[in-house]
């Protein structure tokens, strides 16, 4: 498993009867999670301590109950040698926060790759950052060095990207920050011969572009995937897929990258699953999937 075990302010506290306990920061938050189908007893006093609670349907969705929660916090994560990360969280629909600290496995995996590669050129890596939510791995791999273009359809997830961005001190050179269909964007990325020395990529199960384009991830991310080899260097230094769709397992991930990716470049794929530790249980509670294509 590609633990996110790092973290200093954040931490899953314990699970239990399909929920989650979280300490995000100083505050403790109560979220549904579908791979929690254990009942086990809750011995610690911190799920009487709630700050937030995110209740499901029954019809579908939910709605937080909030007990004494600022509308908005920061928490941070240390980057090693790249500096610390600085995320604004806020709870919203769906139960998010506006970040799935899970993904720091992969943040720590790719930015040792670009600053690695950082020490070898005089030019910039070029990484593209499709879905990127919030900009956790743009953040991340533009603080080890990197270029990042940061693609998300929602006005609304790039804004709070670029607050993320200037409150972590990233170098406003350093990212280029676009409102678009993914998809598009790199079917105009192959007509303008653009390519990339890495790609990211965290796609939701299911979405709409900002013009109304339905994604689901299984029945379209073979033909992003081969869109994007298509603007992928041949000499590129990495490829990162994630999933968080139920019955995508690893090798799934790792299966399509072999097939797609690899073909012409070489190198290695690998693909597990990505957890974070349970701090009451002493084990790991996986988050999703992750593939990673690198250049050996």
């Amino acid at each position: 498993m590609f633990l996110a075990d790092k973290w200093k302010d954040y931490e899953v506290l314990d699970t239990s009867c399909g929920e989650k306990l979280e300490r995000w920061g100083d505050y403790l938050l109560l979220r549904p999670d579908p791979q929690v189908i254990w009942n086990t007893e809750k011995k610690i006093p911190e799920w009487k301590k709630l700050n937030a609670h995110y209740h499901r349907s029954n019809k579908g969705g939910g709605e937080w109950e909030f007990f004494d929660l600022p509308k908005q916090w920061q928490i941070h994560y240390d980057l090693g040698t790249c500096g610390r990360l600085t995320f604004n969280l806020k709870p919203f629909s769906f139960k998010h926060t506006g970040l799935f600290p899970e993904q720091a496995a992969n943040w720590d995996w790719f930015s040792k790759l670009i600053q690695k590669e950082a020490a070898k050129r005089a030019d910039k890596i070029k990484v593209l950052n499709l879905f990127a939510y919030t900009g956790g791995a743009t953040i991340a791999a533009a603080k080890a060095g990197a270029h990042v273009t940061h693609v998300d359809a929602s006005k609304g997830m790039v804004q709070w990207a670029k607050e993320n961005a200037k409150d972590s001190s990233v170098p406003e050179e350093n990212t280029r920050w676009l409102v678009d269909d993914c998809k598009k964007f790199v079917e105009r990325e192959i007509r303008r011969g653009n390519l990339y020395d890495a790609i990211i990529m965290d796609p939701p199960s299911y979405g709409r572009g900002p013009k109304g384009e339905i994604w689901k991830m299984e029945d379209s991310i073979y033909e992003l995937l081969e869109l994007c080899s298509q603007i992928l260097k041949k000499d590129a230094l990495f490829f990162l897929l994630n999933s968080y769709t139920t019955g995508l397992q690893p090798g799934v991930l790792k299966y399509l990258l072999e097939a797609v990716i690899k073909p012409g470049r070489g190198g290695t794929v690998e693909a597990d699953e990505v957890g974070l530790p349970v701090s009451k249980a002493h084990a790991a509670l996986p988050c999703g999937a992750a593939g990673r294509w690198f250049r050996s």
